[in-house]
């Protein structure tokens, strides 16, 4: 099939989607209300609570959901073919992980902006949010230990990305500065910032292209390059956390959101000039369905735990209960925020296929067509490291890209900037997130000290440095000073991600359920999929982990796995009692 056509009835899908599926859960579902109170306004705090505009928290809600998930989940989820691949993306997204971001928000906005684990308290029972605290805590302290080990690997394979990524701060500073404090007109600032931006790219690109290795930590350093980068992003989390969404927080966002606008309109116009000019070199060379080797886990359950933020993904519904609900500012921008992002999210994660199944073979290394797809994919990419996960989107972005005239430097210099960036938007919400998780909790056990915002940070941080630093062999937890011991929790990570999703639908669902009638099916078959697969999932890999003798991830995704199960049963025998009617739904 041609990628170009392919593109075009994946992106019609999705626009046909928002325009009909979405309309009908905004106003028959959720029946959404321009003059509904929402948090916030009742709950203006100027620091956490801050109403917004649907186009500024649009730009922070999906570049905090999207991260490198959208990247890294297909370039591994792709081996076992590019059809399965493009169904779960396309199908998975419009009728699973809309449903559940958008749910998510809804349902938050209706509770004060409070987290999902302290709805499900409200919705099932008290035991409940405790159990569900527990897996958001051990879930946002992977994504924090995981994604800060990402940042610092990106800037190591990419140091032409650090500079940009940097400069973003002091231009997301000046542009909160400029249309919160001075009134500035935002399209002007916004091209502005944009503008800095791109100029700094390019600085990065044409500094390296200079000064190899100008950008990078010595090799011989005491704790490794990578080491030293994570623990200075997650002092920058911690800083970046505490501060008012408004002074950092949305504008960085919104300006990666500019970022990857553009990004996907490169990505979308090299998969048309390819199409159009580069004549039988651009052509899908991967298997629609892949016979995949010895050493490569099932299609069925794996697939669906492995492409996770590109179709559905649990840390969505923390996003959505954790900031985004506090901060828009009317019900129906639900939509446009909670299932366009998805949505968006979704098309992304189209072309980092199309990326890997045409780009790529454009050419590598003197190879062309399926050859080099099989040079990247000849053996199971998800034991591979990071930089051999991204390789294969980089290259296919970079010879798609080359196709509008762009310098294959450049090229690498804005994938970098962009992998880099997503996944530090990601890394700021986790944190401010797991510091509403922790203050949540301390509040619950009495613990007022621990519950403001810096000591909370603190806590998020440092446990999740410590995770980063920890290596587990032959049966044995010891830390290491290369902080790449969380990389060995990215098998883990997909299964709890998912099992959040179906966790986050179950409380969406029985807040339906509480509405009379048949509604709650619209995220029940979904909640119900999700469990069924992630089980299956979560089983299969505990099997893994106990014949790799992995003590660490064997006792994280037991403890997650028998939490689950307990809140589905309390869920299911509330869920068989007789139904009350909540006021939100009347």
């Amino acid at each position: 099939m041609d990628a170009l056509f392919l593109m075009i009835v994946c992106f019609g899908g999705y626009v046909l989607a928002y325009h009909s599926y979405g309309k009908f859960l905004a106003k028959k579902i959720f029946n959404l209300r321009p003059d509904a109170p929402v948090p916030s306004r009742e709950r203006n705090d100027g620091i956490d609570f801050v109403p917004t505009g649907k186009g500024i928290i649009f730009g922070h809600h999906f570049t905090s959901i999207a991260g490198t998930g959208p990247i890294v989940g297909p370039a591994i989820g792709i081996i076992w073919g590019w059809l399965p691949a493009i169904l779960w993306v396309t199908l998975g997204s419009i009728f699973m992980g809309a449903v559940h971001d958008f749910g998510s928000l809804v349902v938050s906005l209706r509770n004060d902006g409070k987290s999902i684990s302290e709805i499900a308290a409200r919705y099932i029972n008290k035991r409940v949010r405790l159990i569900f605290f527990i897996i958001v805590f051990l879930a946002l302290l992977i994504v924090i230990a995981i994604f800060g080990i990402v940042i610092a690997t990106v800037f190591k394979l990419y140091p032409e990305s650090v500079l940009a990524v940097w400069l973003e701060i002091p231009i997301a500073l000046i542009l909160g500065w400029a249309i919160y404090k001075k009134r500035v007109n935002i399209k002007l600032a916004t091209t502005a910032a944009v503008a800095m931006m791109y100029i700094g790219v390019f600085l990065g690109a044409s500094l390296e292209h200079i000064r190899p290795g100008l950008m990078s930590f010595p090799a011989d350093f005491a704790i490794g390059p990578t080491g030293l980068w994570t623990i200075i992003l997650l002092g920058y989390a911690w800083i970046a956390s505490t501060l008012p969404v408004t002074t950092l927080l949305q504008p960085r966002d919104y300006i990666n959101a500019w970022q990857l606008a553009i990004m996907m309109a490169l990505l979308a116009a090299g998969v048309v000039a390819s199409a159009l000019l580069g004549g039988g070199d651009f052509r899908i060379v991967a298997p629609a369905i892949n016979s995949v080797g010895a050493d490569i886990p099932p299609l069925m359950p794996m697939m669906f735990v492995t492409i996770a933020c590109g179709a559905i993904s649990g840390f969505h519904s923390l996003v959505a209960g954790g900031t985004s609900s506090k901060q828009i500012i009317a019900e129906p921008d639900a939509q446009f925020v909670g299932y366009g992002s998805m949505l968006t999210e979704g098309a992304l994660a189209v072309l980092v296929i199309l990326c890997i199944c045409a780009g790529l073979g454009m050419g590598h290394d003197g190879q062309t067509g399926s050859a080099v797809w099989q040079g990247f994919y000849g053996s199971w990419m998800g034991a591979k490291g990071l930089g051999d996960k991204l390789q294969p989107v980089v290259v296919g972005a970079s010879n798609m890209m080359g196709s509008l005239g762009i310098p294959k430097t450049l090229g690498l210099a804005i994938m970098g900037v962009f992998i880099a960036s997503f996944a530090g938007t990601t890394l700021d919400t986790a944190v401010r997130i797991q510091r509403y998780i922790v203050g949540e909790l301390a509040e619950d056990m009495k613990l007022p000290q621990l519950s403001n915002r810096w000591a909370a940070t603190t806590i998020a941080v440092i446990t999740a440095a410590a995770l980063a630093f920890i290596n587990t062999q032959d049966g044995k937890i010891t830390f290491g000073a290369n902080a790449l011991g969380a990389m060995r929790l990215w098998p883990l990570f997909g299964t709890v991600n998912q099992l959040l999703a179906a966790l986050a639908l179950l409380v969406v669902t029985m807040y339906l359920k509480r509405a009379g009638g048949l509604n709650y099916l619209i995220s029940g078959i979904p909640c119900v999929l999700m469990l069924i697969v992630t089980g299956w999932a979560m089983i299969l890999n505990e099997q893994k982990f106990w014949a790799d003798k992995n003590i660490l991830l064997i006792v994280i995704g037991g403890v997650v796995f028998l939490l689950a199960v307990w809140m589905m049963v309390e869920t299911l025998i509330l869920f068989c009692r007789p139904k009350t009617c909540s006021p939100y739904m009347t």
